[in-house]
């Protein structure tokens, strides 16, 4: 079981802290709270003390009776295995992003050398705020963690992006973090789209996101994996820990992928890869003239096609966005390509498919499997690809030994 600091900042959603307390102290794991002055006007110390079973920590200049614990900042720092924001304000945010250390938490946070995660929680215009969003790609670029924020309604009457993961949701990911289950594993993700140059200002692409290829990355980093991220282009935020490659084109991606197969335990094509490309790139912008235009497009090359017909010991899972017989063309694909998993949705449902926070996937096996999933974050149904992925591969390594 983990040491876990939880540091409870001040906000609504604090309140959820005490679940969140009661249900890691459930789990086994050793907690002890640390609460920022405005915390107290949520939350009381005594309900975190009574859950925890442990002191609640406030003051920065009190010292503990016991002398290990006379620096409690220090001593709190060392002792935890992983240190929880929850909630995580703006406010909390920007002190850390620029290095603040004025109250128990901001300065336990500055001295450990645990893994910190942030369960973020605020109102939705706080959250889009420009500068919200750069304190947080300072603190991802840095190695900081972070807990998405959900849509719902909100303390401030509006609805939007902001509400807090619910404490079984921050819960049952520290439990999945803290195992490590794909610590050997090299994983090769794809992401993304990419762009087929028609000319210097112009090209041919689609409407993927990115955001279920890096939620895939991104959760198997969180397990331990090594991982290659190799995108097209996106807005999504690189995990921290992935080697990233970025690509434009299909050709590009090609190359990439070839550069890594050979070492991959695991290779998961979320990419939307273009399947033409105009024949020919012009190397000045066309200019508009009378009547229509025509546009000769030839074929890319198949990556997942390749990648079946050349695989060896390696898991092999692709994706089939589709908006009609779903179930009949992913089935179709995962033959033709010889794969181990295909993962299917429709892209025309409401929750489902490109720029969506959420998916609708079937992952089908060709062991004849077939896992249907409901309506879920993606990253919770990238948790649902990996465990197939790591039960595959522990059924292969086990037989091989045998």
């Amino acid at each position: 079981m983990a040491n876990i600091i939880v540091g409870v900042t001040g906000g609504i959603a604090a309140y959820k802290a005490a679940e969140l307390v009661s249900l890691l102290t459930k789990q086994g794991h050793a907690v002890r709270c640390l609460m920022t002055q405005a915390a107290g006007q949520f939350i009381t110390p005594l309900t975190l003390q009574t859950l925890s079973g442990n002191k609640v920590y406030t003051d920065l200049f009190n010292l503990h009776e016991e002398p290990e614990w006379q620096v409690e900042h220090v001593g709190l720092a060392h002792w935890a295995d992983c240190i929880l924001i929850v909630p995580a304000s703006a406010d909390f945010l920007g002190k850390v992003a620029h290095g603040l250390a004025d109250d128990l938490l901001s300065t336990c946070v500055m001295a450990t050398k645990a893994p910190v995660y942030f369960a973020l929680a605020m109102n939705d215009q706080m959250y889009a705020n420009p500068l919200v969003q750069r304190n947080i790609q300072l603190l991802r670029e840095v190695g900081y963690h972070f807990i998405e924020p959900e849509e719902g309604a909100l303390a401030c009457g509006t609805s939007g992006k902001g509400r807090m993961a619910a404490p079984q949701k921050i819960a049952s990911m520290l439990e999945r973090l803290r195992t490590q289950d794909m610590e050997h594993l090299r994983v090769v993700v794809t992401a993304g789209p990419t762009r087929e140059a028609i000319d210097p200002v112009r090209y041919l692409t689609n409407h993927s996101s990115g955001k279920m290829g890096y939620a895939i990355a991104r959760q198997a980093a969180n397990r331990g994996a090594e991982v290659i991220l190799i995108s097209g282009p996106s807005q999504e935020q690189v995990p921290p820990g992935v080697i990233y490659v970025p690509v434009q084109s299909a050709q590009e991606m090609f190359l990439a992928v070839q550069q890594y197969y050979g070492q991959a335990d695991a290779v998961i094509k979320a990419a939307a890869v273009a399947d033409y490309r105009p024949k020919q790139v012009f190397d000045r912008k066309l200019k508009k003239t009378e009547g229509d235009l025509t546009l000769e497009l030839e074929r890319n090359v198949d990556i997942l096609a390749w990648l079946g017909a050349h695989k060896t010991e390696q898991i092999l899972v692709g994706f089939a966005a589709e908006t009609d017989n779903v179930e009949q063309n992913a089935l179709g694909k995962l033959q033709r390509k010889h794969l181990d998993f295909i993962a299917a949705n429709d892209v025309t449902e409401a929750n489902s498919g490109f720029g969506k926070d959420t998916n609708k996937i079937a992952l089908y096996g060709a062991d004849h499997s077939v896992i249907d999933l409901p309506v879920l974050r993606k990253e919770d149904a990238a948790d649902r690809i990996l465990d197939a992925v790591l039960q595959l591969y522990q059924t292969k390594h086990t037989n091989r030994k045998n």
